[in-house]
């Protein structure tokens, strides 16, 4: 049965894909939904509002949604805001990770873990991790988004856990921990292609990408968790993702799998949505 609370994909083609977010239905571009919808356009032409880069107004019918919804993905609650970028505050092709971010570490939650969630958005990670029991440190360039992610804890009656809200370039924070000799038993890093610090520090991944993995190795404890890595950028494949991570872990005893991330949607065709390497130690 659907959960009318939570997400789901619809549809997608023709560079599109339909979307329920809880009540409503919205159309975005997809660049990689390169074949034909499945649905008849008059399927999409009841979406509840639309989304289009080409247009001045960017989104169509937007005075048909509220301002402020929540919608349950992974057990988790997310506050949905449409953006002037067409994003609404979650990535939920990252809902397995949710899901495995929290069973791998429940058996482990007496111990508090340790987490880092780098580049940390609106805090899907962060909350996971949090509700299994891990003390966690969000780290995120943007101001409004660590105020977002705090909204979403409160959501989810977080707001006593043991979670360090940080607004900061991530290099030099890493480089900052390095001298303090911080440790954690996890790591979780999205990436973007490219993007600035809080301060306007460039960060490109080509060139930050192999010194950025090498930094998060340095941190780890000696008994450590997991490394998930995932990227959204065009030539990162999972054999990529793959060569990057088993570098940056060489000598420490683990299992590295790769993948694709996607969205899925019953009777919808899968949307490839970025690709990740996970580390996962052995205990």
């Amino acid at each position: 049965m659907t959960n009318s609370k939570s997400y789901a994909l619809i549809d997608s083609g023709d560079g599109r894909k339909l979307e329920r977010f809880g009540p409503y239905v919205l159309s975005r571009p997809c660049s990689q939904a390169v074949w034909r919808p499945q649905l008849p356009a008059a399927k999409w032409n009841q979406a509840d509002a639309s989304f289009s880069r080409e247009q001045e107004n960017n989104w169509a019918n937007l005075q048909s949604l509220p301002e402020i919804w929540q919608i349950e993905v992974a057990n988790l609650i997310f506050k949905i805001s449409p953006t002037d970028f067409g994003h609404l505050g979650i990535f939920p092709e990252q809902k397995t990770f949710w899901e495995w971010i929290q069973a791998i570490i429940k058996p482990h939650a007496k111990s508090k873990p340790r987490v880092l969630n780098l580049f940390a958005y609106s805090g899907g990670s962060t909350l996971a991790a949090a509700k299994a029991g891990a003390a966690v440190c969000h780290l995120d360039a943007s101001k409004g988004m660590v105020a977002w992610a705090r909204e979403n804890a409160a959501l989810n009656g977080l707001e006593e856990a043991p979670v360090r809200w940080i607004v900061e370039d991530v290099k030099k924070f890493l480089a900052r921990e390095r001298k303090r000799g911080s440790r954690y038993e996890g790591i979780i890093l999205d990436p973007p292609s490219f993007g600035r610090g809080s301060k306007g520090e460039l960060f490109k991944i080509e060139d930050e990408i192999v010194n950025l993995l090498q930094d998060c190795r340095d941190l780890l404890s000696d008994n450590p968790l997991f490394v998930l890595f995932s990227c959204h950028t065009p030539g990162f494949s999972p054999l990529v993702m793959q060569h990057l991570l088993s570098q940056a872990m060489q000598g420490i005893e683990g299992t590295i799998d790769v993948g694709e991330m996607v969205l899925a949607g019953q009777g919808a065709l899968e949307v490839p949505s970025g690709t990740y390497a996970r580390w996962t130690g052995k205990r």
